[in-house]
């Protein structure tokens, strides 16, 4: 199905226990148990009342039995960053906020705007993002686990910030362990992590991060893509007063991994380096000149991918 205007449209609001529905336009709500059987008559209430497209909130784990049902049963489902909800409920000036309430929110959002409906990953995507969140996730408590044992004199502590820290880095590995054997029994994943690494600045984590929470890469043009790792400037200007522009959205830990991959860059890449010493010159702050370096490398691994090519230094 495509993203095409709908006349009935039906928005969920998931939570552990209980998945709250709701239909635009009439505004009619039921709630089913978020098991099975609940969502097996969700999708038949869904189907009698003529739905095709149903959109949820992207929050937690709650509402992926029901996402992979509902994509299963033939709907259009769209999963909506939480932020765009909340623009909508602002600007419909309102304020109460139910389960029930924000069922009937995302259901009127569902019906108007028409690219919520968007392709979902697949479940070998999403258990490869998850792998990328957990090492995320260890690699934080690590550091975490650093700093407390630099602040601790008494041995038996250290001896425990010792063993955990052991323990947290096995772990790791082995998380990095089945993330690059996932990747590489995947054939279009593993031409894609071989072009990434081919370009300086980007190791083997960086290109991990990138193959696994930015699937678009190669799909997009420069600019979408740009704005998909929060590294497109968007400008902010009102009256008299000059035009500010300033990265905003997109996905934190992409943007990082290429914040760092630039790091890398201008010291170790002649082209690079040079932009970033001209933008220095040019009397750029040295953030502002690296995240530029960060949207250029963005931009040539988007490109190379969609080429089908590794870098060439000549």
């Amino acid at each position: 199905m495509t993203s095409q205007s709908v006349s009935t449209a039906a928005g969920i609001d998931a939570g552990q226990r209980f998945l709250d529905v709701a239909l635009a336009p009439s505004g009619k709500t039921f709630r089913v148990p978020n098991l099975a059987s609940g969502i097996a008559t969700m999708i038949a209430r869904l189907t009698a009342a003529g739905v095709t497209r149903v959109v949820l909130e992207a929050i937690g784990s709650y509402a992926q039995t029901a996402v992979a049902a509902l994509t299963e049963a033939g709907f259009q489902v769209g999963i909506v960053n939480p932020r765009r909800i909340k623009a909508f409920r602002d600007a419909e000036g309102r304020r109460a906020k139910t389960d029930r309430l924000d069922a009937q929110l995302i259901a009127r959002f569902a019906l108007v705007m028409t690219d919520a409906v968007r392709p979902l990953p697949s479940a070998e995507q999403q258990t490869l993002k998850a792998l990328s969140l957990r090492r995320r996730q260890l690699t934080e408590m690590i550091a975490m686990e650093k700093t407390r044992l630099k602040q601790t004199l008494e041995p038996l502590l250290m001896e425990s910030h010792r063993a955990t820290i052991a323990e947290l880095a096995a772990q790791c590995e082995r998380i990095e362990a089945e993330l690059a054997r996932r990747i590489a029994d995947d054939t279009e994943l593993a031409r894609v992590s071989r072009i990434l690494t081919s370009i300086p600045g980007i190791g083997t984590r960086i290109a991990t991060v990138l193959v696994t929470d930015l699937p678009e890469l190669g799909h997009r043009d420069r600019k979408s893509i740009a704005s998909l790792a929060g590294l497109a400037p968007h400008v902010s200007q009102s009256g008299n007063a000059p035009p500010r522009a300033a990265i905003a959205g997109g996905r934190p830990c992409v943007r990082t991994s290429l914040y760092l991959a630039a790091l890398v860059a201008v010291r170790h890449n002649p082209k690079l380096r040079d932009d970033y010493k001209a933008m220095r010159n040019q009397g750029k702050p040295a953030k502002v000149a690296l995240i530029a370096v960060a949207r250029k490398i963005l931009v040539i691994a988007n490109g190379l991918v969609k080429a089908d090519v590794a870098y060439s230094h000549a």
